[in-house]
């Protein structure tokens, strides 16, 4: 009989539901600490980052990874590698859900809906509230995949020209232009908004730089909802300090969670969002949709498996 252990809670439904239509295999919904069906699973369900070496070695007869999330720098790569450890992700699940909070966070800033929920609370009842359309408006998109798609296709809708940009410039769906990141410094003094959905990678660790926010416009919107480490916080508090754009809405970090005392929590033009952007009710259930076809090609010997996890690049 095949091992699974799931490390994160699931709802007591679904659980019902994998194991009605999965008997043959003796499912453990525990933690990453119990010793016990760690040393027995076959497969393992997380959300990654508390996998470490320590657990991992622990895992004697691990030999599928299924990670509930997007990232894995946080994952010992190199050791899964050396084990050639099978590892799929749900990549592609965030996309509704990111791409609706990318949308909510522009038209609040377009339509001025904080300054209007700010003199609610202030009882006054002003007109002049400097309020811009989004139509009209170019986004630079860095990462068209799955979620930087659905961000175009809802940016297009709203009549915005997107400019989709990744390492080779090939095409992608939704974009109505293709750069390079070689060709990013060009294209940043045409953009109105910049939106980051990156994974975090050799390639994209400080892809961003304080002469990149100079290139921005004054009233530029930056964005980042993929990784932290695509800019070194003291290039965007210095731009921020400069008033090189006017607003950075930021839902990822260098260093999570942000410190109490952190300058960016009450720096003028910065949204801290504390890295809640793919929260949603559906989130479990989509990811056990990709699992629960994996898995039945796990146990027929198949070969049809999504979003299989290349160790060496880390996506």
């Amino acid at each position: 009989m095949t091992n699974i252990l799931f490390t994160f809670s699931v709802k007591e439904k679904l659980i019902e539901q994998l194991q009605a239509e999965f008997r043959e295999v003796e499912f453990t919904f525990s933690s990453i600490e119990d010793v016990d069906a760690l040393r027995k699973a076959e497969i393992i369900v997380t959300y990654g980052e508390d996998l470490t070496k320590e657990t991992l070695d622990q895992a004697l007869a691990l030999k599928w990874l299924m990670v509930a999330s997007a990232g894995l720098e946080k994952m010992p790569l190199s050791e899964i590698g050396e084990r050639n450890i099978f590892m799929t992700n749900v990549k592609g699940i965030h996309k509704i859900p990111m791409a609706e909070s990318v949308m909510a966070h522009l038209l609040a800033l377009k339509r001025a809906i904080p300054w209007i929920y700010s003199q609610q609370v202030k009882h006054e009842w002003i007109k002049r509230s400097g309020s811009t359309e989004l139509f009209g408006s170019t986004a630079i998109v860095l990462g068209p995949g799955a979620i930087g798609s659905e961000i175009g296709r809802l940016l297009q809708a709203f009549g915005v020209k997107t400019i989709g940009c990744n390492r080779s410039g090939v095409d992608a769906p939704h974009m109505d232009d293709m750069i390079s990141f070689e060709q990013l410094a060009d294209a940043l003094p045409k953009a109105d908004i910049i939106i980051s959905v990156l994974p975090s990678t050799r390639e994209t660790s400080s892809l961003l730089t304080y002469e990149h926010f100079v290139l921005m416009k004054e009233d530029g919107i930056f964005m980042n909802f993929g990784r932290g480490d695509l800019v070194k916080e003291e290039d965007l508090l210095k731009a921020m300090k400069e008033n090189q754009i006017a607003y950075a809405v930021l839902d990822v970090f260098e260093n999570e969670p942000l410190s109490e005392n952190h300058p960016l929590w009450d720096m003028e033009g910065v949204i801290v969002s504390p890295h809640v952007s793919s929260h949603s009710s559906e989130y479990v259930p989509r990811a056990l949709e990709i699992f629960t076809h994996n898995l039945h090609e796990w146990l027929k010997g198949g070969t049809d498996f999504q979003n299989v996890i290349d160790v060496e690049k880390g996506y």
